[in-house]
């Protein structure tokens, strides 16, 4: 289920169970994941992820639309799925 907002507008079906009877004729239980859920552990995340981008462990991939004339461009890619990772739009030098 990460990533349905990629697919909010799609008129194609969706990838998956298209057959949802099956799934409860079998008593398939789906769960999901809430950051909110364990705020308990953010210290002890922090402590050990927080070297990971610096050191190379971690790397992340980013989607750059140049300027704010493209910035609605921009969302409406990340609603479509358009983007990797982050979605930036970088306003250019500051005056």
């Amino acid at each position: 289920m990460v990533g349905a907002i990629s697919g909010y507008n799609s008129t194609d079906p969706a990838p998956g169970t298209d057959n949802l009877f099956r799934a409860a004729a079998r008593e398939v239980a789906l769960r999901g994941m809430l950051v909110s859920s364990h705020f308990d552990l953010f210290p002890k995340w922090i402590g050990r992820a927080a070297g990971l981008p610096a050191d190379g462990t971690l790397r992340t991939e980013v989607t750059v639309a140049e300027g704010i004339a493209r910035a609605a461009d921009a969302f409406l890619g990340v609603l479509s799925g358009a983007n990797t990772g982050r979605m930036l739009v970088p306003l250019g030098a500051q005056r």
